[in-house]
């Protein structure tokens, strides 16, 4: 191994691969804050469901715009 330019497995720096914008956090941004506003209106598994779908769809968002 040649001491100049050590080879590391997790160095993924180095690939040529662009950076890639991160999306999950809106899905999980939506959970909680739909758990949140389903309290507040009586329906805490319905809002889990539509911030879920809301935050899914944010995130396809970003991931459409990324590629």
């Amino acid at each position: 191994m040649n001491s100049e330019t050590p080879e590391h497995a997790s160095d993924s720096s180095g690939d040529g691969s662009e950076n890639r914008k991160g999306g999950g956090v809106f899905i999980a941004i939506g959970a909680i804050g739909g758990v949140f506003a389903g309290i507040y209106l009586g329906q805490p598994s319905a809002g889990l469901l539509a911030g879920l779908a809301l935050g899914a769809a944010a995130a396809l968002l970003v991931w459409l715009k990324g590629r």
